[in-house]
């Protein structure tokens, strides 16, 4: 699974401008930066060597709507420089992804940094397993298609398995994944269509500044397992059953009391 379109510097002539998202994360040359494609470098004739061209730097970037992939170190996002299906994050790190429009200039960071013990404090370490911090940032209106109102960010902590990919980190968090072959086009529903396709031109409203926001950290113990919440709602309810099950031989008892003193007094008569 793959964080967003990859950027690649193209030395394929036949290669349009400006590739699709597609073209550049399935292309083999080595990425400058992950997060964006570079545009094809064109050949202008070369007068004094005929036959050959001179490169000329591209007029503008390619941008995407995609969803990146970042990791936390010292505080700050890192764009991440492989998928997340190829990452195994350490115990007591923080994963983050963010949904918008970027090129090479303008890479949208997650816009929450959150610290894994904000995030962790209420999930228990195991010795067989990792805890790893997770935000989820859908970004803002305008970088949707649409305009649409994205989905409030969230922040969680998960347990996983010490060899736990950021592709599992995902899933064990709950999230519901929409893919394209090895690119992820959707986390939770959103968007709920297209994937990393380009954006030309960048509308004003998506390559404004980001402000930052600030997400409320896990609850203690909000992410309790379904067999741990049985086992509680059996304890919780113990009581009245013990109670139901008194009561219901006490009015056996009465019943059969009753019935003894009937026949005793039909006998009596």
């Amino acid at each position: 699974m793959v964080c967003g379109p990859e950027s690649v510097v193209a030395a394929n002539l036949a290669r349009p401008p400006a590739p699709s998202a597609r073209e550049v994360q399935n292309s083999e040359a080595r990425p400058s930066h992950p997060s964006y494609p570079r545009l094809a470098r064109r050949r202008h004739p070369d007068p004094g060597h005929p036959g050959r061209g001179i490169l000329a730097a591209p007029a503008q970037a390619a941008a995407f709507r995609y969803w990146g992939y970042f990791h936390l170190a010292k505080g700050a996002w890192t764009f991440a420089q492989t998928g997340p299906a190829g990452f195994v994050p350490p115990d007591g790190s923080v994963e983050g992804w963010r949904f918008a429009v970027g090129d090479e200039s303008s890479t949208r960071n997650p816009r929450a940094v959150m610290t894994f013990d904000a995030l962790c404090a209420g999930t228990a370490a195991k010795a067989d397993a990792k805890r790893v911090g997770l935000i989820l940032d859908f970004g803002r209106p305008a970088d949707s298609a649409n305009g649409a109102e994205p989905p409030a960010p969230k922040a969680t902590c998960v347990s996983v398995p010490k060899k736990a990919t950021g592709s599992d980190v995902l899933v064990a968090a709950g999230a519901t994944l929409r893919l394209d072959k090895a690119l992820t086009c959707a986390i939770d529903g959103w968007p709920a269509t297209g994937c990393g396709e380009s954006v030309a031109p960048v509308p004003a409203a998506a390559a404004a500044a980001d402000t930052n926001i600030t997400i409320a950290a896990p609850a203690t113990g909000a992410a309790a397992s379904p067999a741990k919440k049985s086992a509680e709602s059996d304890s919780t309810s113990s009581p009245w059953v013990i109670l139901g099950g008194l009561a219901a031989l006490l009015l056996v008892a009465a019943l059969g009391f009753g019935a003894w003193r009937r026949g005793r007094d039909v006998k009596d008569s």
